[in-house]
This record gives C-alpha cells, sequence and structure tokens, in this order.
C-alpha cells in the first residue's frame, strides 16, 4: 500500500510535535475544527476520533503498546487534517476533505492491526479509563513521566 505523496512532509513534524510535547495543542486544534466542521463525512469524524483517543491514552500513559511509527503517522495523520493548504485546500466546498479523508484511511488501513489491538484495549477498559480517553488534555496537562522520560513511547 502506497504512502500518500503529500503525506510525507508530515512525519517530521509529527515527531517534533511528540518530542517538544506539543501533542495537547495539536488534539485541541483538531477538535476545534472537527466541531467547526460538524458535517464531515462520518468515516472521516470516525477515523479522526479513533487517531485522537489514542494519541489521548498514549499522551497520559495508558496504552503505551503503540509502536513509535504508528504513532508518528497517527500524529502526523492529525497535522494534515489540521493544514488548510494539502493537496485539496479544505476551503473548497465539497472537495476539501477528500485528501484528508483518503490519507486517514490509508493510515487507518496501514495501522490497522495496531489500531485494533487500541480498540480492544479501549473496549475492555472501565468507564472511568473510556471517559478519559475521550476527553483532550488541557494545554498544561503534563505528558506521563514515563513517557517523558523516554520509556514506554512504543515496542
Amino acid at each position: 500500500m502506497k504512502t500518500p505523496w503529500n503525506f510525507f512532509k508530515y512525519l517530521p513534524m509529527a515527531q517534533r510535535v511528540l518530542a517538544r510535547g506539543r501533542l495537547p495543542i495539536v488534539l485541541l486544534a483538531v477538535a476545534r475544527k472537527r466541531s467547526a466542521q460538524g458535517g464531515l463525512m462520518k468515516g472521516l469524524r470516525e477515523d479522526l476520533g479513533l487517531l485522537q483517543q489514542l494519541c489521548v491514552a498514549w499522551w497520559r500513559g495508558e496504552y503505551r503498546q503503540v509502536s513509535r511509527p504508528a504513532l508518528v503517522a497517527a500524529v502526523a495523520g492529525l497535522l494534515y487534517f489540521l493544514s488548510p493548504l494539502d493537496a485539496i485546500p479544505d476551503w473548497i466546498p465539497g472537495l476539501g476533505f477528500v485528501d484528508d479523508l483518503a490519507v486517514l484511511g490509508w493510515i487507518i488501513r496501514k495501522w490497522s492491526g495496531e489500531l485494533q489491538a487500541f480498540r480492544t484495549w479501549r473496549d475492555s477498559q472501565s468507564a472511568d479509563i473510556r471517559a478519559s480517553i475521550d476527553r483532550l488534555p488541557t494545554l498544561d496537562e503534563p505528558m506521563d513521566s514515563d513517557v517523558s522520560n523516554g520509556r514506554n513511547v512504543g515496542r
């Protein structure tokens, strides 16, 4: 399965976001754009939600079984969604989110095994944990210390 050509430039950006502890900023921006675009296609909304939950669970140290490449790809996909000037600019009515859907769909297919493992883990958690990963981190929420110290950042 071929990587979308315009996705490559988002991978180093995602690595920097993770290295600098800026993930909450990205997650909050995605949530704002997602809610402002109420008419997003159902598939795009679901894919964004899954990637956001994975990132929140990782940030809080609740789910650490995701590999580093899968986590970087998830964050890169969220960054791609945030970019208004990607392959098809978001402001073009009816077409602006088609490329976003294609990129997120590629991430979901490419990392399907890891995302299914996350879904299985998420669905087996208590209501408190599920509520925790549905709640976005605040801008000043610290990263779990095991993650920020370089431990538990994936297999």
